[in-house]
């Protein structure tokens, strides 16, 4: 069932002892959101705690709160488009419990009880700042530092075309409610651990390209995970990296996953909806940016992949 905002904020007000669900693989925008829901849910004297399939990656440390203790009664799912995207463990134990689910990707398969989706904003965090006023909770630095951590993250330090006016008064009003807004951007942004440079070198090395140029590919393996020591909570910025190239309109990274099967990330210029491609393969996202899982081996995955972008163009 779709709701507004009314509905959401009324719902949060009548609940407690909340759980909120972050997705799988967890960028600035989900634990953004989920923190800072987190934060305004228990000034409003509530209880409420964070949880993630896996552990919180180190340059988001800074967000984390002391879980709290109580019996959960009220599930809550921030920036989660499908089920799918909540990792194994959460999804066996919470598929079908989703009380309200809170997202801004037009792709939402609607899987809550409630479900409040606003494809117009940026980044969930944008949708709720307006939840968290609604509430009438004062937002503190705190909460502010995770929201323009979600905002910030899901538009490329605001480069990327879903920014919009909104988005911007937003992150000017978090800046004067107390948001470290040069750190975060410099930790976001400006700062590459060795591990992950070593990673982007293997990334850009192997890159390919298709359709004359249209299109670029980069393919991270688990041997590449190996020999550079670093990992999949690293590599989400390289993501961006193909579609960088000038004269490509779709730049994709695939990503081996432990069993042996790959994520696409898409990323994608006007005129061509990154969305309209992974949806193709079972996936979603937002126009400029989406993704999808890929089955059968590297060269399969990229067959299926490529042939897809191509039967787009």
């Amino acid at each position: 069932m779709l709701i507004d905002i009314s509905s959401a904020v009324s719902f949060l007000k009548s609940h407690d002892n909340f759980t909120i669900l972050t997705h799988a693989h967890p960028d600035g925008d989900t634990l953004g959101s989920g923190f800072g829901l987190c934060l305004a849910l228990r000034a409003l004297g509530k209880k409420a705690n964070v949880v993630n399939n896996e552990e919180l990656p180190p340059k988001f440390r800074y967000l984390d709160i002391e879980p709290q203790e109580f019996e959960e009664q009220t599930v809550v799912a921030v920036d989660i488009a499908d089920v799918s995207l909540m990792g194994n463990d959460i999804r066996a134990k919470y598929e079908t419990k989703v009380d309200l689910s809170i997202d801004h990707h037009g792709s939402n398969r609607l899987f809550a009880g409630l479900n409040y989706v606003d494809s117009s904003a940026a980044a969930a965090a944008q949708i709720i700042f307006e939840v968290v006023e609604q509430l009438g909770v004062e937002i503190t630095p705190q909460m502010a530092d995770c929201l323009y951590t979600g905002i910030s993250t899901d538009t490329g330090c605001f480069r990327y075309a879903n920014v919009t006016p909104a988005t911007l008064r937003t992150a000017a009003r978090l800046m004067e409610l107390g948001a470290n807004a040069s750190e975060i951007n410099v930790r976001m942004f400006e700062t590459k651990t060795r591990t992950y440079a070593a990673l982007e070198r293997l990334a850009l090395d192997g890159m390919q390209f298709f359709y004359d140029g249209k299109c670029a590919l980069i393919t991270i393996t688990r041997a590449m995970f190996a020999e550079s020591g670093s990992d999949e909570n690293e590599c989400d910025g390289i993501a961006a990296i193909s579609r960088q190239i000038e004269g490509v309109l779709v730049g994709v990274t695939m990503r081996e996953r432990r069993d042996g099967t790959y994520k696409a990330s898409v990323r994608t210029h006007d005129p061509v909806d990154a969305s309209a491609i992974c949806s193709r393969l079972g996936g979603g996202g937002h126009p400029n940016a989406a993704g999808c899982q890929l089955p059968g081996t590297r060269e399969e995955a990229t067959k299926l992949l490529i042939d897809t972008i191509g039967e787009y163009l």
